[in-house]
């Protein structure tokens, strides 16, 4: 009874620190697979639980109000991703920061570059949203909505566009706990924000038939929840995080390191969902059903890679934290252990959606709705064959960003994604439809992987450090 005991209290301390987040990790000791696995784990369960936080919206409308609120809130999804990433991209630059100084253990500094962060990200964000708003209808008319799905699609981006500032205290305080080495807290944060939008989105969507209206209230009321609440947590478990006015003056030196590597990663996420949003502009040419078909598609993809995008930002971190301490060869051990662990996570992962895209369709919309699920089966196996190729690519991102060359990054992603959107209005012109954008994405990845390569040996042997 009493061994019985003691293994309950141990399981409960491990499940309460992980959860609570009450630790910080230093990835720059000891071995290299389980801390990485360890610290990407939450990351992956956390992106997924956001992912499928998003996703919830499109499975209750699409199943509930029709394929044409599906097809609004799919084409609002796309333009929602591209403004977050703006935030995102800026809170994830600073992080790199963030995380040298924790390598440095210059916690002084650390507190600076937060406060200086907070202030300017902070700024821009409520710039976003107030640009988002004023120009929203000029915003539909490029992205060509038909007019079955217009006034739906206006409906809910005037309400959702209310959550970027949410958005950005989310991204902000996970990408610092990122930092530190604690990848746990965002993801108690997220389980419970999405666990709330799928309940009110029920609640607001099927009892009170608020239609996409009341799947928009639900999100950003569960996207407040999240962000106000992380950013609590954060400054009251970790003093190292706890920064005051005078911390968000601008310090030369330290202001321009934080620029560069924040606006030019922020560039580098909202270029690669420009070019999704590009070529959701494509697909809407094609008419509601097969912008149904592709915004069920797009998310079943999300959440199927999610798993290399994560493990890449986590490398990211061990990158920069190890790159603070000086520990080169320990980075390059690291390399070849994460794309070994890449390929086969890709493996497995397309081996999954290839055999049961059908099934991964009706998700989102009615088995009933064969068309669409023909449509978005052909999307999910040509694209879904290739994650191996997009799993060495969020890879090659994170190592480029942790190098403090984001530029690099940022070129990889026009290669990317400037090749899909060009090869998308190439090849959907042609006898084989929406099939030739469908063929697009992995195409622009293959190549974007290629230029990676190249980019890499080349600062390789500018540098003797690092790599």
């Amino acid at each position: 009874m009493i061994a019985k005991r003691n293994l309950f209290k141990k399981i409960s301390k491990t499940v309460r620190v992980m959860i609570m987040g009450n630790t910080t990790r230093d990835m720059t000791q000891g071995g290299i697979i389980g801390p990485l696995l360890s610290f990407a784990l939450p990351l992956i369960l956390g992106n997924m639980l956001q992912t499928l936080y998003n996703a919830a919206d499109s499975i209750i409308v699409g199943r509930f109000v029709g394929p044409e609120a599906l097809a609004a809130v799919g084409s609002a999804y796309s333009l929602m991703t591209f403004l977050t990433s703006l935030m995102m991209g800026l809170s994830m630059g600073a992080g790199i920061v963030f995380s040298y100084l924790f390598g440095e253990k210059n916690f002084d500094k650390l507190r600076k570059a937060l406060g200086i962060s907070f202030l300017s990200i902070g700024l821009i964000s409520i710039a976003i949203t107030v640009i988002a708003s004023l120009f929203q209808h000029q915003i539909m008319a490029l992205l060509q909505v038909p007019d079955d799905v217009y006034n739906d699609m206006a409906e809910y981006l005037a309400v959702i566009f209310m959550g970027l500032p949410a958005l950005f205290l989310y991204n902000f305080y996970a990408a610092a706990e990122r930092a530190v080495g604690n990848s746990s807290t965002h993801l108690l944060f997220m389980a419970v924000s999405a666990i709330m939008n799928v309940v009110l989105d029920l609640y607001f969507v099927i009892s009170l038939d608020l239609g996409v209206w009341g799947a928009a209230v639900a999100t950003i009321i569960s996207q407040w929840v999240a962000g106000i609440g992380i950013s609590l947590f954060s400054i009251t478990k970790h003093s190292m995080l706890r920064f005051g006015l005078g911390d968000m003056i601008p310090e030369k030196g330290l202001f321009q390191e934080l620029l560069s590597l924040s606006v030019i990663t922020s560039l580098q996420q909202s270029i690669m969902n420009l070019g999704i949003l590009c070529v959701q502009g494509i697909v809407n040419g094609f008419g509601s059903g097969v912008m149904a078909a592709f915004a069920a598609g797009v998310k079943i993809d999300s959440i199927a890679y999610m798993p290399l995008q994560e493990f890449g930002n986590a490398f990211s971190t061990f990158v920069s934290q190890n790159g603070g301490a000086g520990k080169e060869e320990r980075i390059r051990k690291g390399m070849k252990i994460a794309f070994s662990l890449a390929t086969v996570f890709g493996a497995i992962i397309s081996l999954i959606v290839f055999a049961i895209p059908g099934l991964l369709m009706t998700i989102f919309v009615d088995p009933g709705e064969t068309e669409l699920i023909a449509i978005g089966t052909d999307y999910l196996r040509i694209e879904g064959s290739f994650y191996i190729l997009i799993g060495y690519l969020f890879l090659f991102y994170g190592i480029f960003r942790a190098l403090k060359a984001p530029s690099v990054s940022l070129v990889l992603t026009i290669i990317s994604l400037g090749l899909r959107v060009l090869l998308a209005a190439v090849l959907s012109r042609l006898p084989m439809g929406e099939l030739g954008i469908w063929m697009s994405i992995p195409i622009g990845w293959a190549i974007a992987d290629a230029a990676g390569l190249v980019f890499y040996k080349v600062l390789k042997a500018r540098r003797k450090k690092l790599i």
